[in-house]
């Protein structure tokens, strides 16, 4: 069997784009959620993160979107720290967080408009018509969020994101609570769009597959562990690099050389050595 590579960050990884470095979470004294944990996501690079529910996952995004803080360590973007939410991170959850009382088209307006405050009412308007095809939604655009099915709430949650144009965009379970056949479709979406706009994507997933299809790197987060007495915090374990070729598909995943040695490689660490609760 291949082994499958696993990164030495390189030189890029570690000048880039955004840098996490010595980040830690602590919720009980002493007993850290994680700790010491650094890595770097290049532009235009497509990050996954996998790991069992309480390893910190989620509180990693949410430090990076600037929804919650850290025990210690820092995040920076463009060689800027991040403090705070901005616009220059998009973020798409689980849940749609769609305003009900608004259309598809208002609600991404709403999201342009704070973005770009001068824009005329026909400059957003086509803006949001653009990013709205682009998820396959036109048909759908003055629909208000009660009128459409999961999929399509979720096709507007990433349409949104897209439309403000951030440098970096959060995915937290972006399909987690969809089925199957609609969250391929999406996971489809999803990688045409970001291949088209080079978009840099961090993104939480407990689905191996979906990490396989997606990321160029696939994080490995094990959980805190009591050992004899010992605590030890959750941590990045392990970063793999996804050897197979960029221009995938859903369909052809499992053809491809390498895919089952890369896949056991990840199944291996999530029931041996991640040390879920």
């Amino acid at each position: 069997m291949t082994r499958t590579p696993v990164a030495t960050p390189s030189k890029e990884h570690m000048q880039g784009f955004l840098k996490i470095e010595g980040l830690s979470k602590t919720f009980t004294p002493g007993r850290p959620v994680f700790a010491d944990v650094s890595f770097s996501i290049s532009k235009g690079e497509f990050v996954c993160i996998i790991g069992h529910s309480g390893c910190g996952k989620t509180t990693i995004l949410n430090v990076l979107a600037g929804l919650d803080s850290a025990s210690a360590g820092h995040v920076f973007m463009d060689q800027r720290e991040i403090g705070g939410p901005s616009l220059e991170r998009g973020v798409v959850f689980q849940s749609h967080a769609l305003m009900p009382w608004l259309t598809v088209r208002k609600n991404i307006a709403f999201a342009v408009i704070s973005r770009w405050p001068d824009w005329t009412a026909a400059q957003v308007n086509a803006h949001v018509e653009k990013f709205v095809a682009m998820v396959g939604l036109s048909a759908a655009i003055d629909k208000k969020p009660s009128q459409l099915s999961g999929g399509m709430k979720q096709r507007v949650g990433i349409a949104r994101a897209f439309a403000i144009q951030p440098k970096m965009l959060l995915l937290d379970e972006p399909f987690g609570a969809l089925d199957a056949l609609t969250r391929g479709t999406i996971q489809d979406e999803l990688m045409a769009i970001v291949r088209e706009t080079q978009q840099t994507v961090f993104m939480i997933t407990h689905d191996v597959d979906e990490a396989i299809l997606l990321a160029d790197r696939i994080l490995l987060m094990s959980n805190g562990t009591d050992n004899e007495g010992v605590y030890a915090p959750g941590r990045i374990a392990e970063e793999v690099i996804n050897p197979l070729p960029r221009e995938r598909s859903r369909a052809g995943l499992h053809h491809l050389p390498g895919y089952y040695d890369l896949r056991n490689h990840i199944v291996d660490f999530l029931v041996t050595r991640a040390k879920a609760h």
